[in-house]
C-alpha cells in the first residue's frame, strides 16, 4: 500500500509531541508490513529537506505557515501514485487535500479545538480556526480518531456522522516504559509536556501551592517548554512557591526517569484527545490525576488515578495530598495502571489503522 501522509511536523521536530510519537509509531510498522510511506512536512532550522526515518521518507517543505501553501501541490503530484492520503490534523485547521486529489483520503483528529482556539489565539484568529477546523466534515468522508470522547466531541462540535468516525487507541511503547526501581525518596508531583494556557499549570501551581502546606516536604517538577512557560514561572514567584524546579527540555532517557521515579504525574488540561503521556506514566507505575476533560480513558478514576472536575483546584489539592500521604493507596493505584496500560500496545494500533486505511482507500 502506497501512503502519503501529512502533518505539520515530523518527529525529529524540536517540538514534536504526541501526535508525532502516533505517526512515528504507526507509520514505521505499516512500513515493515510492507507500506510505502511518505511524509510531508515543515521545515526547521537545521533540518534537511528530505530524510529517511525508520523506513519513512520525509519531506520537508515550508516553515509553519508556508506547509500550508506548498502541502496542495505537493499532495496532488505524490497522491498521483498513491492508495490513500493520510491527512494528520494536530492543530485545527485541515490540510483538505481532498479537494486537489481523487485518490481517497483520511482524516486523523487527535483532539477538537473549539474549546481552547480562543484562549490560545484571541478572539480574531481564535475564531478563523475555529470555523476552519468546522469543514472537517466536508473534508474527510473517514476520519480516525483516539478516543470515545474526541470522538464524540466530533459529532457534537463539528456535525460528523458516527458511521464516519473510527476510534483508534494510542499504544504504549513498553520496551522503554516500564517500572524500575523505588520512587524518589521525597514525595514528587511531575507535569511533563508543552506548556499552553490550556494546559492550566496556573491551576496545578494553585493546587501545589495548597498540597504544600499540609505535605511540607512536597516537591513539583515541570517539564516542558512553550508559549505559556514564562507567564508560569512569574506565578509561580507570585505565589512564593520558589521550589519549583522547571526544566524546559529533558533527553529521552531523563524523560522516562522521571516518569518512573515521580509519586504522580498531574495534567490538568482543559481538553487532551488522549493524553499520551498518562499512559506512558502508567506503565512505568505512575499514577496520573487530572481534570475530567482530559483522561476520561486513559484513567480509571480511583484505580489508576484520579479524575477531578475541570477547575476544582481545592478537589485536585486534596487528590495529591491523599495519594502523597497514603503509601498503601499509591502502591495499588501504580499496580493498577502497570495493569491497565498493558491494554495498550502499538502493534494493535497500527494493525487497526492499516485495516481502516484498506477499506477507505477501498
Amino acid at each position: 500500500m502506497n501512503i502519503v501522509w501529512v502533518n505539520h511536523r515530523d518527529p525529529r521536530h524540536p517540538q514534536a509531541g504526541g501526535a508525532e510519537v502516533h505517526l512515528r509509531e504507526v507509520a514505521k510498522r505499516l512500513v515493515e508490513k510492507g507500506c510505502d510511506v511518505t511524509l510531508l512536512a515543515e521545515r526547521f532550522p537545521g533540518s534537511q529537506e528530505e530524510e529517511l526515518i525508520d523506513g519513512i521518507k520525509v519531506l520537508r517543505r515550508g516553515g509553519r505557515l508556508g506547509i500550508h501553501l506548498k502541502a496542495p501541490l505537493l499532495v496532488r503530484k505524490l497522491a498521483k501514485d498513491a492508495d490513500i492520503v493520510v491527512d494528520d490534523i494536530a492543530h485545527a485547521v485541515p490540510w483538505w487535500s481532498r479537494f486537489v486529489t481523487k485518490t481517497p483520503v483520511i482524516g486523523i483528529v487527535h483532539h477538537v479545538h473549539q474549546a481552547v482556539a480562543t484562549l490560545e489565539l484571541g478572539p480574531v484568529l481564535g475564531t478563523a480556526v475555529k470555523l476552519a477546523e468546522r469543514t472537517i466534515k466536508q473534508s474527510y468522508k473517514d476520519i480516525i480518531t483516539v478516543s470515545k470522547e474526541t470522538k464524540h466531541q466530533i459529532e457534537k462540535q463539528l456535525g460528523v456522522d458516527s458511521s464516519r468516525i473510527h476510534v483508534v487507541y494510542h499504544g504504549v511503547d513498553h520496551e522503554t516504559f516500564r517500572p524500575d526501581g523505588e520512587k524518589f525518596t521525597r514525595p514528587t508531583l511531575l507535569s511533563l509536556g508543552r506548556i499552553k494556557k490550556y494546559k492550566n499549570l496556573d491551576h496545578l501551581l494553585r493546587a501545589y501551592g495548597r498540597a504544600k502546606k499540609r505535605v511540607p516536604d512536597l516537591r513539583l517538577v515541570i517539564c516542558g517548554g512553550g508559549d505559556y512557560k514564562e507567564h508560569i514561572v512569574e506565578l509561580a514567584k507570585c505565589l512564593n512557591l520558589n521550589d519549583v524546579i522547571f526544566v524546559s527540555r529533558v533527553r529521552d532517557e531523563e524523560r522516562v526517569r522521571l516518569l518512573q521515579k515521580s509519586w504522580a504525574l498531574c495534567t490538568p488540561s482543559l481538553i487532551e484527545g488522549w493524553g499520551l503521556v498518562i499512559t506512558e506514566a502508567a506503565a512505568c507505575g505512575t499514577p496520573t490525576l487530572a481534570y475530567d476533560g482530559v483522561g476520561s480513558e486513559a484513567i480509571i478514576n480511583g484505580e489508576t488515578g484520579y479524575l477531578v472536575k475541570n477547575g476544582d483546584i481545592q478537589a485536585l489539592s486534596d487528590k495529591i495530598v491523599m495519594l502523597n500521604q497514603d503509601d498503601q493507596l499509591r502502591r495499588s493505584m501504580s499496580t493498577a495502571a502497570i495493569q491497565y496500560s498493558n491494554r495498550f500496545d502499538w502493534d494493535t494500533t497500527a494493525n487497526e489503522t492499516l485495516r481502516i486505511l484498506e477499506a477507505s482507500a477501498n
